[in-house]
């Protein structure tokens, strides 16, 4: 099967899909992943520092992903064309926001690697070992 853009539904699928996960629901019904107490994607409720920047509108679609380190995160957001961005709440942390309507700007594979490495970020020791070696690059 060829690759396809990518879709939330890719999202859930894909996180649930991770060893040890736990899916939780944020007060407001958000989707939140979990492996070892630790979230790994989380569906953000709309905040003040997500917004359009032509209608001030906030966004009621992003989704936060962990990532390894701020340079994994800098190489993610430094185009302009890229569908992933953070905001000044998000300094100095290591993760990554993307807007659900944006999704298909990347692909089912590309989204599958950077679930598979948010949740590498959040593991523990033990369980990423585990998982890496069952899945060599």
């Amino acid at each position: 099967m060829a690759d396809r853009p990518a879709n939330v539904t890719d999202v859930h699928r894909l996180a649930a899909a991770m060893p040890h996960v736990k899916r939780l629901e944020g007060p407001k019904g958000n989707s939140i992943y979990q492996v070892g107490g630790k979230s790994f994607v989380f569906f953000r409720t709309p905040q003040p520092d997500a917004v359009d920047p032509a209608t001030g509108e906030r966004y009621p679609d992003v989704i936060m992903l962990w990532v390894e380190s701020e340079g994994d995160k800098l190489a993610l957001i430094q185009d302009p064309k890229s569908p992933f961005f953070s905001t000044s709440h998000f300094d100095g942390h290591p993760s990554v926001l993307v807007r659900a309507a944006r999704l298909g700007d990347i692909s089912v594979t590309e989204l599958s690697e950077l679930i598979q490495d948010a949740w590498l970020s959040r593991a523990s020791k033990r369980r990423a070992a585990m998982w890496l070696a069952d899945h060599p690059a």
